[in-house]
Protein backbone atom coordinates (compact mmCIF):
# COMPACT_ATOMS: atom_id res chain seq x y z
CA UNK A 1 0.00 0.00 0.00
CA UNK A 2 0.91 3.68 -0.69
CA UNK A 3 2.09 5.19 2.02
CA UNK A 4 3.66 8.60 1.01
CA UNK A 5 3.83 11.31 3.19
CA UNK A 6 0.68 13.61 3.38
CA UNK A 7 0.26 16.78 1.01
CA UNK A 8 -1.69 19.43 2.11
CA UNK A 9 -3.79 21.20 -0.33
CA UNK A 10 -5.66 24.97 0.50
CA UNK A 11 -8.89 25.69 -1.07
CA UNK A 12 -9.03 29.67 -1.77
CA UNK A 13 -12.42 30.12 -1.56
CA UNK A 14 -12.65 31.21 1.37
CA UNK A 15 -9.70 33.89 1.46
CA UNK A 16 -10.63 37.49 1.64
CA UNK A 17 -10.55 38.23 -2.18
CA UNK A 18 -9.66 41.95 -1.62
CA UNK A 19 -6.33 40.54 -0.38
CA UNK A 20 -5.91 37.34 -2.53
CA UNK A 21 -1.99 37.67 -3.39
CA UNK A 22 -1.74 37.90 0.36
CA UNK A 23 -3.64 35.28 1.32
CA UNK A 24 -1.87 33.01 -0.95
CA UNK A 25 1.54 34.69 0.43
CA UNK A 26 0.16 33.80 4.04
CA UNK A 27 -0.79 30.41 3.06
CA UNK A 28 2.79 29.30 1.38
CA UNK A 29 4.08 31.10 4.58
CA UNK A 30 1.79 28.88 6.59
CA UNK A 31 3.39 25.56 5.40
CA UNK A 32 0.47 24.23 2.54
CA UNK A 33 1.89 22.38 -0.18
CA UNK A 34 -0.17 23.94 -2.54
CA UNK A 35 -3.11 25.97 -4.17
CA UNK A 36 -6.24 24.89 -5.41
CA UNK A 37 -7.94 26.94 -7.61
CA UNK A 38 -11.88 25.95 -7.43
CA UNK A 39 -13.34 26.99 -10.89
CA UNK A 40 -16.83 27.02 -11.56
CA UNK A 41 -18.59 28.51 -14.51
CA UNK A 42 -22.19 28.76 -13.05
CA UNK A 43 -23.37 25.76 -14.95
CA UNK A 44 -21.98 22.58 -13.72
CA UNK A 45 -22.24 24.11 -10.52
CA UNK A 46 -24.03 26.94 -9.15
CA UNK A 47 -21.22 29.10 -7.98
CA UNK A 48 -18.96 31.54 -10.07
CA UNK A 49 -15.56 31.62 -8.90
CA UNK A 50 -12.26 32.21 -10.66
CA UNK A 51 -10.60 32.78 -14.06
CA UNK A 52 -7.25 32.45 -15.52
CA UNK A 53 -6.56 36.28 -14.84
CA UNK A 54 -6.81 36.07 -11.29
CA UNK A 55 -4.66 32.93 -10.95
CA UNK A 56 -1.85 34.31 -13.27
CA UNK A 57 -1.99 37.42 -11.47
CA UNK A 58 -1.23 35.34 -8.35
CA UNK A 59 1.49 32.99 -10.17
CA UNK A 60 4.63 34.82 -9.34
CA UNK A 61 3.78 35.92 -5.74
CA UNK A 62 4.88 31.87 -4.70
CA UNK A 63 6.56 29.48 -5.34
CA UNK A 64 4.27 26.11 -3.98
CA UNK A 65 2.49 24.44 -6.89
CA UNK A 66 -1.07 25.56 -8.23
CA UNK A 67 -3.80 22.95 -9.42
CA UNK A 68 -6.80 23.79 -11.14
CA UNK A 69 -10.23 22.04 -10.18
CA UNK A 70 -12.40 22.36 -12.97
CA UNK A 71 -16.12 22.50 -11.83
CA UNK A 72 -17.23 23.33 -15.55
CA UNK A 73 -19.28 22.02 -18.32
CA UNK A 74 -17.60 20.82 -21.13
CA UNK A 75 -13.57 22.14 -20.27
CA UNK A 76 -11.72 21.48 -23.24
CA UNK A 77 -11.63 24.45 -24.82
CA UNK A 78 -10.23 26.49 -21.67
CA UNK A 79 -7.47 23.60 -21.01
CA UNK A 80 -4.22 25.97 -22.52
CA UNK A 81 -5.62 28.98 -20.45
CA UNK A 82 -5.29 27.28 -17.35
CA UNK A 83 -2.19 25.75 -18.09
CA UNK A 84 -0.81 29.13 -19.58
CA UNK A 85 -1.69 30.67 -16.20
CA UNK A 86 0.80 28.36 -14.29
CA UNK A 87 -1.29 25.26 -13.05
CA UNK A 88 0.78 22.61 -13.21
CA UNK A 89 -2.11 20.02 -12.53
CA UNK A 90 -5.55 20.63 -14.10
CA UNK A 91 -8.23 18.50 -12.71
CA UNK A 92 -11.86 17.61 -14.90
CA UNK A 93 -14.86 16.29 -13.69
CA UNK A 94 -15.81 12.89 -15.10
CA UNK A 95 -19.22 14.01 -15.09
CA UNK A 96 -18.36 17.07 -17.16
CA UNK A 97 -16.43 15.65 -20.10
CA UNK A 98 -18.09 13.78 -22.97
CA UNK A 99 -14.75 12.09 -23.84
CA UNK A 100 -13.31 11.75 -20.88
CA UNK A 101 -10.06 9.74 -22.68
CA UNK A 102 -9.35 12.84 -25.12
CA UNK A 103 -9.80 15.53 -22.10
CA UNK A 104 -7.47 13.33 -19.96
CA UNK A 105 -4.73 13.18 -23.00
CA UNK A 106 -5.24 17.10 -24.18
CA UNK A 107 -4.18 18.21 -20.45
CA UNK A 108 -1.25 15.57 -20.87
CA UNK A 109 -0.05 17.17 -24.09
CA UNK A 110 -0.40 20.39 -23.27
CA UNK A 111 2.40 19.86 -20.20
CA UNK A 112 0.45 19.69 -17.47
CA UNK A 113 -0.60 16.51 -15.07
CA UNK A 114 -4.09 15.64 -15.88
CA UNK A 115 -6.41 14.67 -12.68
CA UNK A 116 -9.90 13.68 -12.72
CA UNK A 117 -12.53 14.58 -9.74
CA UNK A 118 -15.89 12.25 -9.01
CA UNK A 119 -18.86 13.17 -7.55
CA UNK A 120 -20.22 11.63 -4.50
CA UNK A 121 -23.07 9.69 -6.40
CA UNK A 122 -20.47 8.77 -9.28
CA UNK A 123 -18.82 5.18 -8.85
CA UNK A 124 -15.32 4.73 -9.54
CA UNK A 125 -15.91 2.68 -12.51
CA UNK A 126 -16.51 6.05 -14.24
CA UNK A 127 -12.38 6.17 -14.19
CA UNK A 128 -11.28 3.08 -13.93
CA UNK A 129 -10.48 2.58 -18.01
CA UNK A 130 -8.56 5.91 -18.19
CA UNK A 131 -6.44 5.73 -14.50
CA UNK A 132 -3.51 5.21 -17.31
CA UNK A 133 -3.97 8.42 -18.02
CA UNK A 134 -4.03 10.02 -14.91
CA UNK A 135 -1.69 11.67 -12.53
CA UNK A 136 -4.34 12.28 -9.56
CA UNK A 137 -7.43 11.22 -8.80
CA UNK A 138 -9.93 13.18 -6.96
CA UNK A 139 -12.58 12.11 -4.84
CA UNK A 140 -14.95 14.51 -3.61
CA UNK A 141 -16.34 14.54 0.09
CA UNK A 142 -19.09 16.61 -0.52
CA UNK A 143 -21.09 17.76 -3.90
CA UNK A 144 -18.94 20.50 -5.43
CA UNK A 145 -20.24 24.11 -5.81
CA UNK A 146 -19.76 25.81 -2.66
CA UNK A 147 -17.22 26.03 0.35
CA UNK A 148 -17.90 25.21 4.43
CA UNK A 149 -20.33 22.17 3.40
CA UNK A 150 -20.33 18.83 6.28
CA UNK A 151 -17.98 15.86 5.23
CA UNK A 152 -19.88 12.88 3.44
CA UNK A 153 -18.22 10.07 5.28
CA UNK A 154 -19.64 7.34 3.03
CA UNK A 155 -17.14 8.26 0.35
CA UNK A 156 -14.59 6.33 2.81
CA UNK A 157 -15.15 3.34 1.39
CA UNK A 158 -14.70 5.19 -2.32
CA UNK A 159 -11.77 6.12 -0.98
CA UNK A 160 -10.46 2.63 0.13
CA UNK A 161 -11.54 1.27 -3.57
CA UNK A 162 -9.56 4.05 -5.07
CA UNK A 163 -6.53 2.82 -3.31
CA UNK A 164 -6.93 -0.51 -3.18
CA UNK A 165 -7.10 0.21 -7.52
CA UNK A 166 -4.10 2.47 -7.20
CA UNK A 167 -2.05 -0.02 -5.36
CA UNK A 168 -2.93 -3.44 -7.10
CA UNK A 169 -2.25 -2.04 -10.86
CA UNK A 170 1.17 -0.18 -9.67
CA UNK A 171 0.06 2.98 -10.74
CA UNK A 172 2.19 6.84 -9.94
CA UNK A 173 -1.16 8.54 -8.92
CA UNK A 174 -2.16 11.16 -6.08
CA UNK A 175 -5.28 10.28 -4.37
CA UNK A 176 -6.75 13.58 -3.22
CA UNK A 177 -9.85 14.42 -1.01
CA UNK A 178 -12.12 17.75 -1.54
CA UNK A 179 -14.44 18.81 1.20
CA UNK A 180 -15.47 19.16 4.86
CA UNK A 181 -11.34 18.44 5.88
CA UNK A 182 -10.74 19.27 8.98
CA UNK A 183 -9.20 17.92 12.20
CA UNK A 184 -12.30 15.92 12.68
CA UNK A 185 -12.39 14.77 9.18
CA UNK A 186 -8.69 14.42 8.08
CA UNK A 187 -7.70 11.00 9.77
CA UNK A 188 -10.46 8.97 8.61
CA UNK A 189 -9.78 10.09 4.74
CA UNK A 190 -6.58 9.42 5.24
CA UNK A 191 -6.64 6.11 6.60
CA UNK A 192 -9.16 5.08 3.91
CA UNK A 193 -6.48 5.68 1.67
CA UNK A 194 -5.91 9.08 0.50
CA UNK A 195 -2.33 11.02 0.71
CA UNK A 196 -3.60 14.39 -0.34
CA UNK A 197 -5.88 16.84 1.44
CA UNK A 198 -7.53 20.00 0.50
CA UNK A 199 -8.54 22.01 2.66
CA UNK A 200 -10.54 25.10 3.38
CA UNK A 201 -12.57 26.46 6.30
CA UNK A 202 -10.21 24.80 8.62
CA UNK A 203 -7.24 26.41 7.15
CA UNK A 204 -8.60 29.94 7.11
CA UNK A 205 -11.18 29.74 10.21
CA UNK A 206 -10.34 29.22 14.23
CA UNK A 207 -8.99 30.84 17.30
CA UNK A 208 -5.09 29.87 16.76
CA UNK A 209 -2.70 31.08 13.98
CA UNK A 210 -3.26 29.57 10.23
CA UNK A 211 0.09 27.87 10.82
CA UNK A 212 -0.87 26.21 13.76
CA UNK A 213 -4.14 25.30 11.97
CA UNK A 214 -1.68 23.62 8.63
CA UNK A 215 0.38 22.09 11.52
CA UNK A 216 -2.29 20.33 13.20
CA UNK A 217 -3.97 19.13 9.90
CA UNK A 218 -0.69 17.46 8.27
CA UNK A 219 -0.28 16.19 12.01
CA UNK A 220 -3.68 14.06 11.81
CA UNK A 221 -3.36 13.25 8.14
CA UNK A 222 0.13 11.34 9.13
CA UNK A 223 -1.21 9.86 11.59
CA UNK A 224 -3.88 8.38 9.69
CA UNK A 225 -2.01 7.36 7.09
CA UNK A 226 0.24 5.69 9.74
CA UNK A 227 -3.06 3.64 11.41
CA UNK A 228 -3.81 2.18 7.68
Amino acid sequence: MDTRAPTLVASVLPADFSELGQEVRRLEKAGVDRIQWDVMDGRFVPNITFGPDVISANRELVSMGFEAHLMVDDPDPMLPRWVEAGCEIVIVHAEACRHLHRTLSAIADLGAKAGVALNPATPLDAVTNVLDLVDLLLVMTVNPGFGGQQYIAAMEPKIAAARAEIDQRGLDIELEVDGGIAGSTIGAAARAGADVFCAGSALFNGADTIEQRTAALRSAADAGIEAR
